[in-house]
């Protein structure tokens, strides 16, 4: 096979491979592509990669086909807990051996690739909304994870639970319980009251360890609105919590929906 011809071929498998992987809809796969691939002298090489190329730790999930469904947008995977849950795969020492608390988990993308891929020692998923967290235990379920305590389970697999956090209305005696590692969130920044909520929700967490380090937070944004990353860094100053952009990493994984910039901000409680 001509070089240009394996370059053409290798595109082709990785263009399968994101879409396949991703569970995301393969209309738009150069379907007349793989044909002519597959008629050529390396048609069956090529077939045998296909069916072989998927592979390693695999997510499934249930969510909505609607972007708002049930009174929440909740229920779909949204790009930034692509790009947070890619940035994770590729730095697993972040969140291995550690309990990792996940705010606004929706439908789960993002946790349960930490829990396949990072080894957490524990991985809490939250959400205030009864659909959304009905959903998050399927899908917890659905990828063989248990949410009830077993001392048989398999020690290389997390402890996982799903709780019910409301921002606004969370005691301080139900943050103590998560004795959080880690923090993350993604696209959770979608208005000024979000905005407020969640950095008042980050005092209190850092708050609730007492003569513990505070845990590490990384919050995963999708930049459609300048105002609203820039009103959040400014409350972030406010409660005098420090922040740092996370350098970026490719989008080699996902086929992602939107064309906006996403960043992830590493915060110092």
């Amino acid at each position: 096979m001509a070089p240009e011809e394996r370059v053409g071929t290798e595109r082709l498998l990785q263009t399968f491979e994101r879409r396949f992987l991703a569970s995301r809809a393969l209309r738009s796969f150069p379907w007349q592509s793989l044909e002519e691939e597959l008629r050529g002298p390396s048609g069956s090489k090529l077939l045998l990669d296909l069916v072989q190329r998927p592979s390693g730790d695999a997510v499934t999930l249930t969510e909505s086909t609607a972007i708002v469904a049930h009174g929440t947008t909740g229920l779909v995977t949204w790009d930034a807990a692509l790009y947070l849950a890619e940035w994770a795969v590729q730095n697993p020492a972040a969140f291995a051996h550690r309990t990792v608390l996940e705010l606004g988990s929706g439908a789960g993308l993002t946790g349960l690739a930490i829990c396949r891929t990072c080894h957490p020692r524990a991985f809490v998923f939250s959400d205030c909304h009864s659909r959304v967290l009905e959903q998050l235990r399927q899908n917890v379920a659905l990828n063989g994870f248990s949410l009830e305590p077993d001392m048989t389970a398999d020690p290389r697999h997390p402890a996982v639970t799903v709780a019910q956090l409301d921002w606004d209305v969370a005691t301080d005696l139900q943050l103590s319980a998560f004795q959080p590692d880690v923090v993350i969130a993604a696209d959770v920044l979608y208005c000024p009251d979000a905005v407020l909520s969640l950095v008042g929700l980050l005092r209190r967490l850092s708050g609730c360890r007492k003569e513990q380090q505070a845990p590490d937070v990384y919050v995963a944004s999708t930049v459609r609105n300048p105002e609203t990353p820039q009103l959040f860094t400014a409350q972030l100053g406010q409660a005098g919590i420090r922040w740092e952009v996370v350098p970026p990493h490719d989008r080699a994984l996902f086929p992602y929906e939107e064309q906006w910039e996403v960043v992830i901000l590493k915060l110092a409680l």
